[in-house]
Parts: structure tokens; C-alpha cells; sequence
């Protein structure tokens, strides 16, 4: 039988990294076994061994991978506001606090999809929420302290990262409560996206 060639197997393993962000995203790490997800990367379950030793191993890389991107996709709204980090910061709550992001999270950011599973995962999977945690921290202060000086204000760093904080855990909030009542409570899902995306671009 011919081995695969280092580029397929990349291919391979980034193909089952994708399945796997959508089923984990939407059904949770325990809600998808491994045949499904490596049926949906269309291969077959023994292969997932030439690529990760675990179930679990393959989360870490999801959780990583999945704050990787969201965190470039902050990035790309900030270079699109580079004089304007209130600019950048609505534009970022507009498209993070929705009803699109609400129903497919699948395609969503890791944050609010795979908060409560990073939390019964352990401490490897805590740490890799922590690092994208931290990046989210760190793009939301450096804004905060750009909307502070478009206001001619002074604003201490560490009082800008407790705003931040404040800021990005609201959003996973709204967003992770909104899914809990979308079925039984559509309006009222939609009511509290709205409302928090009212407040928090006030901030």
C-alpha cells in the first residue's frame, strides 16, 4: 500500500480538525463520537490514529485552532478601523453579539461554544481557553485604551483590561444565553442579544 505524502497528510489532519470544530462547536466535545467525525472529514475511523493519540488531544487542537482564528478575525476588523478603535470595537460587538453567530455555531468562535466544555475537559483544555482568553483580553484593552485617547481622557492599563474583561465576557454571555432559549423563547433570544448589543457598544 503507497504511504501518503506529508502534504495529504496535513491535508488529512486539517480536515479532521475542521469536522471536528463544527461537531464539538454544535454538539459539544462527549456529543460526537469519533466515527462520526471522522466520517464527516470523509475517512475513516482507524485513520484518526496516524494523526492525534486522543479524543482529547484532538480537542486541544480544536480549542486551539478555534481562538486562533477568532483572534484573526478581531485583527482584520481592527486593520479595517485603523483610525478608530471605538470604530473597531462596534464593528466587533456587531458582528459577535448576532442572531447569525446565535444559530451557527458551528462557524462560531470557539469562546462562547466551547466555554462549558473547556471548563469539564481539565487543565490542558482550560489552558488553551486561557491563551485565547488571554488574546481577546489583550486586543479588547489595547482598544479600550484607544477609545480612551480618541476622548481625550487618560486611562490607567489596568483599569482598561478590567473594561475589556468586563467588555468580552458580556459578549460570550449574551451569546451563550441566547442559545439556551432560541427554540422555546425565539423572541426573547432576540431581545437579549439586542439588549446587550445596546449596552455594550454605550460602554
Amino acid at each position: 500500500m503507497p504511504r501518503i505524502s506529508q502534504q495529504q497528510k496535513k491535508l488529512n489532519r486539517t480536515k479532521i480538525v475542521s469536522a471536528a470544530g463544527e461537531g464539538f462547536r454544535t454538539r459539544g466535545i462527549d456529543g460526537i463520537g469519533l466515527e462520526e467525525l471522522m466520517k464527516n472529514a470523509g475517512m475513516t475511523h482507524g485513520g484518526f490514529y496516524n494523526h492525534f493519540s486522543s479524543k482529547e488531544d484532538l480537542a486541544l487542537e480544536v480549542l486551539h485552532q478555534g481562538f486562533t482564528d477568532s483572534l484573526d478575525a478581531v485583527g482584520a476588523v481592527r486593520e479595517k478601523h485603523p483610525r478608530s478603535a471605538r470604530a473597531a470595537l462596534r464593528d466587533i460587538i456587531d458582528g459577535y453579539v448576532t442572531a447569525f453567530h446565535r444559530d451557527h455555531p458551528e462557524t462560531g468562535c470557539a469562546s462562547a461554544a466551547l466555554v462549558a466544555d473547556a471548563g469539564r475537559h481539565g487543565a490542558e483544555a482550560q489552558a488553551e481557553y486561557q491563551r485565547g482568553l488571554e488574546g481577546y483580553f489583550s486586543a479588547f484593552t489595547e482598544m479600550v485604551l484607544g477609545c480612551a485617547r480618541q476622548d481625550g481622557t487618560e486611562l490607567e492599563p489596568a483599569k482598561a483590561r478590567e473594561q475589556a474583561i468586563t467588555l468580552f465576557s458580556q459578549m460570550v454571555g449574551a451569546l451563550v444565553i441566547s442559545r439556551a432559549v432560541a427554540q422555546a423563547a425565539p423572541a426573547l433570544s432576540d431581545e437579549i442579544l439586542a439588549a446587550n448589543r445596546r449596552q455594550l457598544k454605550q460602554e
